[in-house]
């Protein structure tokens, strides 16, 4: 497997930490950004590399040579004009160096990727590019990637984003609104909700894709020219993951980066590593108890709930959703409804810069007798709370260590599911308040609110 990196950035939103160099070869604690990455895919396996050189080159040639003193084997194509984040996959197809699926990384971002799970989510897909994908702290100015419950990049138009979502595109020349990719230039009305999921800059593509490359006569970027118009095709799908990649293109951010490279916060976010969990409840304990929710203008956040989720987002604590949702089952929500109320529910949380990492729910009733249920939704199953099957589903896809991580909620039920998974448990004042009795074992934890839980996690 090969992986093409783009080096060649000048960095000049960043010149004040270093404007002699690439950006790509900045040092974050003595050592360039580039040979974090390098390692990382040495790592993996990943050993032939490809650096995309322009601004400066000589000053990262001279740095990595043919790779053989850092045990991988690099090789260059430098741009003496810049052809943008594809051009050079054109000359390097047509020399026989792109005759199998690729990494595309970009050259300034600090990772630590577990890149052999990536690429076999790509291969098993079938994509013709996968792009990696993750939440950030400010989905409000950021590209946000819309897809489909397969997670290929689906098509987005105004009606289908319901809730009489406002979209005003303000780039140039465009009359409809973006396939697949909601542009951070789109005016977003109040009531428009989304997903938060970002691109973070690193791609897996097929041969066949590279093969479209034109012979570039001007700049070719990799997101406008060629990813955008294969979402039609279908040939773009998006891997979501929770580890650390982080774009340090700015002097706050490279402060950031190097905070967590120095904690070692960067690597223990690698998915070979074991993860730590805060698994939240969410109706009364994130959002305001309102019954069986199944209106998204219903939704509404606790005080105090974004900035606990905030403070757990820069911790080293993944943040998961555990969510009973019979409102499906007993016919009140559709499938679609309830995503709308999730993307309601992440945009709240974005525009505070808070997210959460990854949300299972469980849209079973064991009951029977609603007007409009869905018999095939009527079963006892695994995964209803107490019961611990999404806890146990989130520790096998997310590698997480059910000992060292939490549940939080406000029902006895969650209690109950967080101990049945391993978890240490935190019994929250608000919402229902305990007041479910289904489960006598006590909580580790009796706390007022979830601001007061995340407190005491983090003390912990």
């Amino acid at each position: 497997m090969k992986a093409v990196i783009m080096a060649g950035g000048k960095g000049t939103r960043i010149r004040s930490v270093a404007s002699d160099i690439p950006k790509p070869m900045i040092p974050v604690l003595d050592k360039p950004v580039l040979e974090y990455q390098i390692e990382n895919l040495k790592k993996c396996g990943i050993t032939e590399i490809i650096l995309v050189t322009g601004y400066l080159n000589e000053s990262v040639s001279s740095y990595f040579g043919n790779g053989e003193s850092f045990g991988v084997d690099i090789s260059y194509f430098n741009e003496d004009t810049a052809m943008g984040t594809a051009g050079a996959l054109y000359y390097l197809r047509q020399d026989g160096r792109l005759n199998e699926d690729f990494l595309l990384i970009m050259g300034d971002l600090m990772l630590s990727v577990d890149f052999v799970r990536f690429m076999n989510a790509h291969k098993s897909s079938g994509a013709g590019i996968t792009l990696f994908v993750h939440p950030n702290s400010h989905p409000f100015d950021s590209d946000i990637v819309v897809t489909d419950e397969v997670g290929r990049l689906s098509d987005f138009t105004e009606d289908k984003c319901g809730l009489n979502a406002v979209i005003k595109h303000k780039t140039p020349g465009l009359s409809k609104p973006v396939t697949g990719i909601i542009s951070k230039k789109a005016e977003r009305g109040e009531h428009f909700y989304y997903h938060n999921q970002v691109n973070a800059g690193i791609y897996a593509i097929s041969p066949r894709v590279a093969k479209l490359v034109a012979e570039p006569k001007e700049k070719i970027d990799l997101d406008k020219d060629i990813v955008r118009p294969l979402i039609e095709k279908g040939e773009v799908y998006a891997y979501r993951s929770t580890e650390y990649v982080k774009d340090m293109g700015t002097p706050e951010r490279y402060n950031e980066v190097t905070e967590a490279v120095r904690t070692g916060a960067v690597e223990r976010r690698n998915l070979t590593n074991r993860q730590r969990c805060v698994f939240l409840d969410r109706d009364g304990t994130v959002n305001v108890e309102k019954g069986f929710l199944n209106n998204a203008e219903d939704m509404e956040l606790l005080p105090g709930a974004a900035d606990a989720i905030r403070k757990l987002n820069a911790s080293e604590y993944l943040t998961v959703l555990i969510t009973n949702q019979p409102v499906i089952a007993r016919g009140e929500c559709s499938f679609e409804g309830l995503d709308e109320i999730q993307k309601k529910f992440d945009t709240l949380l974005g525009r505070e810069g808070a997210y959460i990492d990854a949300v299972y729910y469980c849209p079973h009733h064991p009951h029977s007798g609603f007007e409009g249920e869905v018999k095939e939704l009527k079963f006892e199953c695994r995964c209803r709370k107490g019961r611990s099957g999404m806890i146990e589903d989130a520790v096998r896809e997310l590698n997480i260590d059910s000992t060292s991580s939490w549940m939080v909620g406000d029902k006895t039920s969650d209690v109950e599911c967080g101990k049945g998974a391993g978890c240490r448990t935190v019994l929250l004042q608000t919402g229902a308040n305990g007041s479910d009795g289904r489960f006598d074992e006590p909580a580790d934890l009796v706390c007022r609110n979830l601001a007061e839980a995340v407190d005491k996690i983090l003390k912990a």
